[in-house]
């Protein structure tokens, strides 16, 4: 009988099985979603259930990723200092977590906001934890594309969180993340492309090569300069988003064009991957701003 004691559980390393800094854009998007489905103050109740919910789901995803990843992740650079690669948790023990989450997540949902959002949350998280991790993302180079779709599900979440209906607002703000994602993310399988061939996974830049990866970079950037201008043309929203829209997707541009360019700055991938997560963040505090700011106006 081993004489060493056990080491006790740290909940920081169920926290970060969690992927919180993920989580919170996946959430902060979606407050966005529920704020703009409505033209004044969306009640505090959904606000906190819709939120509670939908970031519990985003965690249990999280905590899925984690545990079917967990041993490709001790192979890669990035991925080998979490804690299950790590030995501090068990697969056992994440899993039950996961599960918990995603229960609670579901039931809150349900009784507490309505069917239609525990729907739609359940099918992004499967779609996102199960059809994603284990299936496309070794299936296919298109995986981020394709698995998009269930990242882009959380303004849709917090639209029907308030209005118990998905309508084209919802789905511009979907079409935003959508489009978002694989320049975001290309970005990453660039600076990381020995790793990612390492284990096998069948990134853009693994099976295509650098070159092209660059070239879907900068046309997917152009395509999300143009979508994002969408909100202002329809009415959805006013000049201040249109400024920031132009101003935040301007930079982005850039850093695809130089992307497409220089090919030999090493540090050049990150940098665009880190600006891509501000420039959400940016892009949808811009939209929360200009809406209020005119329906103030409108009072």
């Amino acid at each position: 009988m081993s004489t060493e004691a056990a080491k006790p559980v740290d909940w920081r390393d169920y926290y970060e099985l969690t992927k919180p800094r993920v989580v919170m854009l996946i959430v902060f998007t979606a407050i966005v979603g529920m704020f703009l489905s409505v033209p004044g103050w969306p009640g505090i109740e959904p606000l906190f259930f819709g939120t509670l919910g939908i970031g519990m789901a985003s965690s249990s995803a999280a905590v899925f990723n984690h545990v079917l990843d967990h041993r490709t992740d001790i192979l890669m650079m990035r991925t080998r200092g979490r804690p299950l690669p790590q030995g501090k948790l068990t697969a056992k023990s994440a899993l039950i977590f996961a599960t918990v989450l995603c229960v609670v997540a579901m039931l809150i949902l349900w009784f507490l906001v309505n069917p239609l959002t525990a729907i739609l949350t359940f099918f992004s998280l499967i779609g996102y934890a199960l059809i994603y991790t284990v299936w496309l993302k070794r299936a296919t180079p298109q995986n981020i594309v394709i698995g998009g779709a269930a990242g882009a599900a959380p303004p849709i979440l917090g639209w029907t969180t308030v209005t118990n209906e998905v309508t084209s607002g919802a789905l511009l703000l979907f079409l935003i993340v959508f489009v978002w994602t694989p320049p975001h993310f290309w970005a990453l399988a660039i600076a990381r492309l020995e790793e990612y061939a390492k284990v096998d996974i069948p990134m853009l830049p693994v099976t295509h090569g650098e070159a092209y990866t660059r070239l879907n970079i900068l046309l997917y950037s152009i395509l999300l300069l143009l979508v994002t201008i969408m909100p202002y043309l329809i009415g959805m929203s006013g000049l201040i988003y249109l400024l920031a829209a132009l101003g935040f997707g301007g930079y982005f541009l850039y850093y695809a064009i130089r992307m497409y360019r220089d090919h030999e700055d090493q540090e050049l991938p990150m940098q665009m991957f880190r600006y891509s997560i501000s420039y959400l963040g940016f892009m949808f505090t811009a939209l929360l701003i200009d809406h209020y700011f005119f329906y103030q106006l409108s009072l």
